[in-house]
């Protein structure tokens, strides 16, 4: 090269496109998830342009650089470090008042400064026009106008970072005007600036911008549907009730497809083994154990991730999940928490590890605390298979379809939602007692998803990390179980041993020792609790896969199961233990072995509450 390297610091406000804009200059492919705090730590990249090396540092998308919160304070910090050669500020042409704000704040700080008007064709789509020229007079800084979506405008953009790293024009006057802010308090002064900040900003957009009364006409509209207090909660459980069909509906063939493909695979691995040398037991404990526990969480957990992480990526790329936020809000208030980890909860359905990953996006500690203790409280994909087998056995007529399953299953969620929020009154009003925190939630236009990336980073990003976590946990459980089950000192494995010692335990839960004993062995992976069951109740020494659901029931029935065992089992595997990988999360997240151990005893001890309840209630009925 024969400049040097130049850092660039990118900064915006959520929902601008930044990490759009991020991904096209680097090749790298940042998540560009369409909802407030989704990047809450800074990403590098470089590029190269007319040989000048440049280093891009997306920083937290923010609203202010007063440093309330976490993602405020990453920014405001990077950008006062003085480690940034230029600032690239991107900003939304459909809503520029709103992110001028950051611009000035920003422009205050460092130099030099570029703005990035992005977006600009959703703006011409609405009819907003910009005049770019208008505001590169008022500011006294680059500005270039992109569509990063489409790549348009980019060259324009190195060019103009280029320029302003190479050949950096004077420092323009100071943006804003402030007011005499002698003999005021602290808290007064803070408050003067800020109206300071925001009348200028609302000039340059009066100046530079024209906004249509239909702008944003179609946004009003569905806004008024999906977030009313009428229809909001209703819209949320249909869209979430479709999610789930289709989920259920189209991950039976596949799922048996590859258990029956990878299953046919253990005789010649077995054989392989066999003809290097290793002795049987070694041969079985590595088939019969390992390989088919690994398979059986790959045939399970793969078809329904592959279509459930694909559609709720869409629904984020879309713009709805700030307005899942919006809706749950209130109630997530009104119990002591934070209306940002209704966001972390619906991650939790497709796994609690990511969920509790993504509760950094909340700024208080001891919301953020109460977000990672329930967060487990939600059922995770892992969960699903068993509770879907068991409602369309015991509940939805076997054969009935999809739909039954689909409505029962969600209703379930909605349960174990109703007990989130309760939890998390219980502990505001105990050990984590405070008054819930504000925050700026931003409903970004509804957008048109590109289907391409939600494909591609829903599967690398979510379903091979999950599926590649959960196999790594069920190659030593399967190993184990193995053990277990063909160890039988006295004629008795010592999978029945422990089974029958936990028996009386179950029998007041409404369960058995068996199943009892299958959730301590499923604790590296959900997924593998059913088949546990399956191979105590058949006395096997490997895990058993069912044929179909009618064989399912009869192993069931044929072991004490009535409906009653079945609403209990439900209620257990809603409200249990969370598995390895998330107990090891909220270990790194909240760098507590207390409160990691707390976040395994709520579920537990919900679970137990609920089974024992039920199984009460249900004795005194006559059937």
């Amino acid at each position: 090269m024969d400049d040097p390297s130049y850092v660039v610091a990118l900064a915006g406000n959520p929902n601008v496109g930044k990490s759009t804009v991020f991904n096209r200059l680097t090749s790298l492919h940042q998540h560009t998830g369409n909802w407030p705090g989704k990047t809450v730590a800074t990403a590098r990249g470089a590029f190269t342009y007319q040989g000048a090396a440049f280093t891009l540092v997306d920083l937290p998308g923010t609203y202010s650089l007063a440093a309330r919160g976490a993602e405020e304070a990453v920014a405001r910090d990077f950008l006062c470090s003085g480690q940034a050669d230029a600032t690239l500020v991107v900003a939304d042409a459909t809503c520029l008042e709103r992110n001028l704000i950051l611009l000035l704040q920003v422009m205050e700080r460092t130099h030099p400064v570029v703005l990035c008007v992005n977006l600009l064709d959703e703006a011409e789509k609405k009819g907003i026009r910009v005049d770019l020229a208008a505001l590169r007079s008022a500011l006294g800084i680059p500005v270039v106008g992109t569509a990063a979506r489409g790549g348009r405008g980019l060259a324009a953009l190195q060019a103009a970072l280029l320029d302003a790293v190479r050949r950096p024009l004077p420092p323009p006057p100071p943006p804003v005007a402030y007011p005499d802010l002698t003999g005021l308090s602290p808290q007064e002064r803070e408050d003067a600036a800020a109206e300071a900040v925001v009348r200028r900003a609302a000039a340059l957009a009066a100046k530079a911008v024209t906004v249509p009364p239909q702008a944003h006409r179609w946004d009003r509209r569905l806004d008024r549907l999906l977030t009313s207090r009428a229809a909001g909660l209703p819209a949320m459980l249909l869209l979430l009730g479709l999610v789930l069909w289709l989920t259920i509906a189209g991950a039976n063939v596949p799922s048996a497809f590859l258990s029956d493909h990878l299953l046919a695979l253990e005789g010649p691995l077995g054989r392989l083994l066999a003809g290097a040398g290793l002795p049987p037991a070694l041969c079985s404990a590595l088939t019969e154990g390992v390989y088919r526990t690994v398979a059986w969480v790959v045939s399970v957990m793969l078809p329904p991730m592959l279509i459930f992480f694909p559609l709720f990526t869409l629904l984020e790329d879309a713009g709805y999940l700030p307005r899942v936020a919006f809706n749950l809000d209130h109630l997530f208030c009104r119990c002591g928490a934070h209306g940002r980890q209704s966001l972390t909860m619906c991650m939790g359905l497709g796994c609690n590890a990511c969920g509790v990953m993504g509760c950094r996006i909340i700024d208080s500690p001891r919301e953020r605390l109460i977000a990672v203790l329930t967060n487990s409280l939600v059922p995770c994909n892992g969960r699903f298979p068993t509770l879907i087998a068991l409602l369309t056995v015991f509940f939805a007529g076997g054969g009935a379809g999809a739909f039954p399953a689909a409505a029962l299953l969600l209703g379930a969620i909605v349960l174990s939602v109703g007990v989130t929020l309760l939890v998390s009154r219980l502990l505001s009003a105990t050990i984590l007692k405070g008054a819930p925190s504000a925050f700026s939630l931003e409903l970004p236009p509804y957008r048109r998803p590109q289907i391409g990336q939600v494909v591609v980073r829903s599967l690398l990003d979510r379903t091979l990390f999950v599926l590649g976590r959960a196999a790594a946990v069920a190659a030593p459980a399967g190993l184990l179980i193995w053990c277990l089950a063909n160890a039988a000192p006295g004629g008795v494995s010592l999978l029945a041993r422990c089974g029958a010692f936990l028996d009386p335990l179950g029998r007041l839960m409404g369960l058995d020792g068996c199943i009892l004993m299958a959730f301590l062995l499923g604790f590296p992976a959900n997924e593998i609790v059913m088949p546990i069951l399956l191979m105590g109740y058949l006395s096997a020494g490997s895990l058993t896969q069912y044929a179909g659901l009618g064989q399912l029931q009869a192993v069931l029935t044929a072991n004490g199961w009535t409906w009653h065992t079945a609403v209990c089992m439900v209620l257990f595997t809603l409200f249990h233990f969370p598995c390895a990988a998330t107990c090891l999360t909220i270990r790194r997240e909240t760098g507590s072995l207390r409160w990691t151990l707390l976040a395994a005893a709520l579920p537990l001890a919900v679970g137990f509450l609920l089974c024992a309840t039920a199984n009460l209630l249900l004795g005194f009925l006559p059937f």
